[in-house]
């Protein structure tokens, strides 16, 4: 099977998030220490008039990642976008973005740090009708005073980008709502910013474009490593797009942060579990969740004597066989290694199978399913780089299938149905 996924770099902390709050009503820092005591957001309202939007929210955004924010309609989750560059003022916290307070910046330094560290795309485009492509693209550069000839430049180089060669000249009247917001998308990566903040950027959209946009926004991602924000209700989603997820509660509380995998395999209360209760697992966990020790031999280092030891240690029939860069060679079953024994010779190297299945530790269990079916061997986990990993036995696969299954209605055997009906006849009379 098609080995998929990245190779992971190592990341640092971006954006660090401290104890923030913002509150709205009058004010608004009396209303902390209510929220510290535990008085509810509903009766926070009553008291005081003030409306809790985000609530001790602290976390690290790392240097590279797709970081998701999502809940539901009332969550904070817009406010919360709209304080990391302040165009809601927080009431309460600290936003350290590369090192610098973004509280503390004056007028005109937050006005550079929006224009050159940060963009912003939004859920209804904000392009201007009258503007042809390549002249929404530039407004923001040409705000920023660039030189006319550069700043056109940086804005083809854009929308070349995001796919739009072609439609430069074309008004944003006669452009499809997929590409508007590619438009939208290219206008925020045309002064090359560090972060990318994205406001329910494709909720507006049809779901087939929707879908066909969160593709290319992967892609795109895969080729400019930037920081990205990203706001979302639905969290199929936040699934798909996200490498961390932090999960907003009704009272602006962050429920849960962590993988898709984490918060499917983990939920950390009642309302993240009910939250993720109707999504399929098996599209997001992945090979590296299930995935085991393998048994191995290191040939030709080792022989037949040295298979047959690590499968009866191991209390396996096979054993993954590896060279000495821990590059993967094959598998030896039990009854071959026997085979070879009673022909009294030791080179392992006439049984050696090659016909493995390999996977990437990124691959998700939908797609290792049918693999698993067909093949009688465990499938190996092999790296970006080539190096064996351990391996997926396909009753760990059909376990985690199983863990997401409604058995509710699955076949039951003949006598089981029998005494059921049985006890239906007996209930009636």
């Amino acid at each position: 099977m098609p080995r998929i996924g990245q190779k992971k770099e190592r990341i640092m902390s971006l954006i660090e998030v401290r104890d923030l709050y913002k509150i709205f009503g009058q004010n608004p820092k009396r209303v902390i220490p209510m929220i510290k005591e535990g008085v509810s957001k509903g009766d926070i309202l009553k008291r005081t008039g003030c409306t809790v939007a985000i609530n001790g929210a602290t976390f690290n955004i790392e240097k590279k990642e797709t970081f998701v924010v999502m809940g539901l309609s009332g969550s904070g989750k817009s406010t919360f976008i709209r304080c990391l560059n302040r165009l809601i003022e927080p009431t309460h916290g600290e936003i350290i973005i590369h090192g610098e307070d973004v509280m503390k910046l004056d007028d005109e330094k937050l006005r550079e740090f929006r224009r050159y560290k940060m963009s912003m795309v939004f859920q209804n485009f904000g392009l201007l009708p009258h503007r042809n492509v390549v002249n929404n693209v530039e407004f923001g550069l040409e705000i920023g005073g660039m030189d006319k000839e550069e700043r056109h430049q940086k804005a083809l180089d854009a929308i070349k980008l995001v796919g739009l060669d072609g439609y430069e000249n074309s008004m944003i009247s006669e452009l499809s709502g997929g590409m508007q917001q590619r438009v939208g998308l290219a206008r925020a990566l045309a002064n090359d910013p560090e972060v990318l903040l994205m406001d329910e950027a494709f909720s507006a959209l049809d779901p087939l474009i929707r879908t066909q946009m969160q593709d290319e926004l992967l892609e795109l991602q895969a080729r400019m490593h930037k920081t990205i924000v990203f706001i979302t209700h639905d969290l199929d989603e936040a699934l798909k797009i996200g490498d961390r997820i932090a999960i907003l509660g009704p009272d602006g509380r962050v429920r849960q942060l962590g993988s898709p995998e984490q918060i499917l395999s983990e939920p950390a209360d009642d309302y993240v579990r009910d939250f993720v209760q109707n999504v399929d697992r098996t599209k997001v966990i992945t090979a590296s969740a299930i995935s085991a020790h393998a048994a191995t031999i290191t040939y030709p280092r080792e022989d037949l004597q040295a298979a047959l030891r690590t499968m009866e240690k191991n209390n396996t029939s096979s054993v993954f066989v590896v060279d000495n860069d821990r590059f993967l060679k094959g598998i030896v079953t039990i009854d071959d290694a026997i085979a070879l024994k009673k022909k009294g010779e030791t080179d392992i190297a006439s049984i050696i199978i090659d016909d493995v299945y390999t996977s990437s530790p990124n691959t998700s269990i939908s797609d290792l399913l049918s693999t698993a079916i067909q093949t009688r061997y465990p499938i190996a986990m092999v790296d970006d780089d080539g190096v064996f990993r351990g391996a997926v036995s396909r009753a760990s696969i059909m376990a985690e299938v199983n863990k997401g299954t409604d058995h509710s209605e699955s076949p039951i055997p003949l006598q089981q149905l029998q005494e059921e009906l049985s006890d239906r006849e007996d209930t009636d009379q």
